[in-house]
């Protein structure tokens, strides 16, 4: 017991959630509608059940929108239905329930049921492979109408050929379209068209209708038939979002039967543009041919021409004038190069001469002498305003200059320049320097 992993409720119901969803996958059923439910979420919660068993189901809002019943958009209880589910587990009580996807009323959805079977059998079979289609023939001269001889159909399939093409035959092979016995008719009539050989395509197809109107084009015998067709079938039965079947096996499929009779007949127009462009692509090949073989008797009688005696001849003499100009040319030539050249080396021996490279230096020289004196002047001139510039600062600090300005320099008897009083004594003699001279005095 203590190695065994012991599980707790949750993952309990979540292996076993997880095992039906993974091996039932969806499975289709019909039931009783009971303890019906619409939440106000816009879920529906149900019970299916037959005489024996019943079944929880939960509906969510996202599918349970596109339900379509003969009593309404919601079920009642009581109802019998026809539903695709999933099988699935709900974890908080561990209950077993349907998640349904689908809901319809149980008559039309047996047939609906039957519908998807039949059609997954011969889908496995190979009936509806795109690789057993037979193309249309280009050229069609007599079409063949299998359908009611007074229904809507046949009369819509005359009238769209009448007006697009008159010159196409139609052949009608009668048949019931609807009812117990309408599979054995529409299989004879193709049957019969096959063994005839009377026309170059088949309509087989009646007008609109319901699920059980249009069911005899989903019968087994009648796919065969169509299959086993050696005569190329197109399939137009009821109106464009019908789809039976028929058109599944079919070699071509047609949403209604005028269409099927548009698609047989070309308009008589189209016909004519067709004509007129074989025409025109008849009268271009002609030309072109007509043009090709006047290039070949071109050619030939071009290379006859070469290969005659005369134009041989001609060729030859063509190539000795040629050759006799070329020779003259290469002489010229040669004339006019012997002549240049006493020219030409003596061109070349003046541009060797050392006259010209003295002339070259002495030119060089008079023009670095020129450049010198040049700069010995503004070097001269440059010294000479810088002197005359610090004669003047000097001058400005000299004292003759504030001597000049009535200033003058008191000298003691020891000729020193007496700048304190304190420096003299009374009685001693000084000598005071002015502008124009000096004189001597005596301090009192």
């Amino acid at each position: 017991m203590t190695q065994q992993h012991i599980l707790q409720i949750s993952e309990l119901t979540r292996k076993v959630r997880f095992i039906l969803e993974s091996e039932l996958n969806t499975v289709w059923l019909t039931g009783e509608i009971s303890n019906f439910i619409a939440a106000g979420s816009g879920h529906w919660y149900l019970s299916l059940k037959d005489a024996k068993s019943q079944v929880k189901c939960a509906m969510f809002k996202g599918s349970n929108r596109r339900v379509r019943l003969s009593t309404g958009a919601s079920p009642s209880n009581g109802q019998q239905v026809l539903v695709r589910a999933k099988v699935s587990l709900y974890e908080p009580r561990g209950d077993f329930q349907l998640i349904i996807e689908h809901m319809e009323d149980a008559g039309t959805g047996m047939l609906r049921q039957q519908y998807e079977q039949l059609k997954n059998s011969l889908n496995a079979k190979g009936l509806f492979d795109l690789a057993n289609k037979k193309p249309l023939p280009k050229h069609i001269a007599c079409v063949g109408i299998v359908t009611s001889p007074t229904g809507a159909a046949v009369k819509d399939i005359l009238s769209v050929l009448k007006r697009r093409n008159p010159n196409i035959k139609a052949i009608i092979y009668p048949a019931l379209v609807q009812g117990e016995y309408a599979k054995g008719d529409i299989c004879h009539a193709i049957e019969t068209a096959n063994i005839r050989k009377e026309c170059d395509v088949l309509i087989v197809g009646r007008g609109g209708g319901s699920l059980e109107d249009l069911w005899p084009f989903n019968e087994e015998s009648v796919v065969h038939a169509i299959y086993q067709s050696v005569l190329p079938i197109i399939s137009a039965v009821g109106h464009e979002i019908d789809t039976t079947l028929s058109d599944y096996v079919a070699d071509l499929r047609a949403p209604t039967p005028s269409a099927a009779a548009e698609l047989v007949s070309s308009d008589s127009s189209e016909l004519l543009n067709q004509v007129l462009m074989l025409k025109q692509r008849l009268i271009k090949a002609h030309q072109g041919k007509l043009a090709s073989l006047t290039s070949k008797q071109d050619y030939f009688q071009h290379r006859l021409s070469q290969v005659h005696p005369e134009q041989q001849l001609q060729l030859q003499q063509q190539k000795a004038d040629e050759l006799a100009l070329r020779l003259k040319q290469a002489i010229k030539r040669s004339m006019l190069h012997i002549k240049s050249e006493p020219s030409q080396l003596s061109q070349r021996l003046l541009q060797q001469s050392p006259i010209k490279n003295i002339q070259l230096q002495q030119q060089h020289i008079s023009q670095s002498e020129h450049r010198i004196i040049q700069a010995m002047q503004n070097a001269l001139q440059h010294k000479s305003e810088s002197f005359v510039h610090v004669i003047e600062q000097l001058q400005l600090v000299s004292p003759l200059a504030t001597i000049a300005r009535g200033y003058s320099v008191t000298r003691n008897s020891k000729n020193e320049v007496v700048t304190k009083v304190a420096q003299l004594s009374p009685d001693e003699e000084i000598s005071l320097q002015l502008s124009d001279g000096r004189l001597s005095a005596r301090v009192i």
